[in-house]
């Protein structure tokens, strides 16, 4: 009976090596590594719930490759940004940001910081606490860019700080004027477009689709008679246009495209498909295009974005440098997450899943995560941490 457990034991210790010896291993090894400091302010006005979805991408990030504020203090998710902090009350929550902060105020702050992070300014409404979030769009609570956060990226700037900024930062609920204004600052100009994917446009099999959507385009067009795969363009002034694929375009999805040799050094995969919001932007010749957005327009296709006043490949991702600090732009909602994505304490997990999701899989969002923003983010906050020094 000895012999038989001893037998039974020895051909365990491969399992046990695998799933106790191995993660043990990884978390040893972060446990190990030395932290780095670099003082990072997030601003997320989209906080809706206790997931922080819109910037939880970024703090996981934060943590895993062990970046601590000036405290010695890992990055809390549920602290560590300024925006609107839900309460689960009557009253949705409660906004926290530069009002009624002096310029004086908003230099210290800018000084005591290394990278300035937009992660969303789109805000909360109040159908986001109702159980019926898709019939409309209802009255906002809080959100848009202000003008202290214009302040807060011109001294930025001054300071040669770096500022990322991401989808949405200036579209709607942000004013004309403090738009303009953002886009003087950033060097970048929206074209007044947003773009969707969805992987169904027949209503009757799409659920997801929101209402307000599918009244907006049949008051311009009479009737929703879309089915298949197809990107729904929205533009500020209340137009919007729907792209079928094969017939307006050929990418199935979107695909985020980005050089394999590039003159500033970002290693990314060459082709990650990307199934959410993003934004078309036009941009200035100091700018470097990191990554570019390629949906393979047919010849019908290419011809309604003429007349829409879009290009045939427009940006994901840019940067520009400047004698010190920088600048970047991501076309799209990068740091969403959804879902859990376990814990960052282990060493070697991106790798691991980055093996698992495939970077052509769209249908999971944790793909586009492993496969293209924490790869992306990761040398972002390395560059920025070596600008500091």
């Amino acid at each position: 009976m000895k012999e038989e457990l001893k037998g039974f034991l020895i051909r365990l210790w491969p399992l046990f090596l695998l799933f106790v010896g191995l993660p043990l291993f990884s978390f040893a090894i972060w446990y190990l590594l030395p932290g780095k400091k670099l003082d990072i302010l997030v601003i997320d006005k989209t906080v809706k719930d206790q997931s922080y979805q819109e910037h939880a991408g970024l703090f996981w990030s934060l943590n895993h490759l062990k970046y601590k504020k000036s405290d010695g203090e890992f990055y809390q998710i549920d602290k560590d940004y300024l925006g609107f902090f839900p309460t689960g009350k009557k009253d949705f929550g409660i906004s926290k940001d530069l009002k009624g902060k002096s310029q004086e105020e908003i230099r210290s702050i800018v000084r005591q910081k290394d990278l300035v992070y937009i992660a969303d300014t789109y805000g909360v409404y109040e159908g986001d606490f109702s159980e019926n979030k898709k019939e409309q769009i209802t009255k906002k609570i809080y959100g848009g860019l202000d003008f202290p956060e214009l302040q807060m990226i011109r001294m930025a700037k001054e300071e040669g700080k770096v500022v990322v900024a991401e989808y949405n930062s200036i579209a709607s609920p942000t004013p004309k004027a403090i738009r303009t204004e953002f886009e003087n600052l950033m060097g970048i100009k929206w074209t007044g477009w947003i773009g969707r994917y969805f992987d169904e446009l027949d209503t009757m099999v799409n659920g997801d689709i929101p209402g307000w959507m599918i009244r907006q385009y049949e008051r311009q067009h009479e009737i929703w008679n879309l089915s298949g795969p197809g990107l729904i363009f929205i533009k500020e002034s209340g137009e919007i246009e729907a792209f079928v694929h094969t017939r307006d375009y050929e990418n199935k999805i979107p695909l985020i495209r980005t050089q394999k040799i590039n003159k500033h050094g970002f290693k990314l995969p060459e082709v990650v498909p990307y199934p959410d919001w993003f934004d078309v932007v036009m941009i200035e010749r100091d700018y470097q295009v990191i990554s570019y957005y390629d949906i393979a327009p047919t010849s019908q296709g290419l011809q309604r974005m003429r007349s829409m006043g879009l290009p045939r490949f427009f940006p994901a991702a840019i940067v520009r440098n400047f004698k010190k600090g920088s600048q970047y732009y991501f076309s799209g909602d990068y740091s969403d997450i959804r879902g859990d994505f376990g814990s960052h304490r282990f060493y070697g997990l991106p790798t691991l899943w980055r093996g698992l999701y495939v970077a052509s899989d769209y249908t999971d969002r944790q793909s586009f995560f492993w496969n293209y923003y924490l790869p992306l983010v990761t040398q972002v906050l390395d560059k920025s941490k070596k600008e500091s020094n």
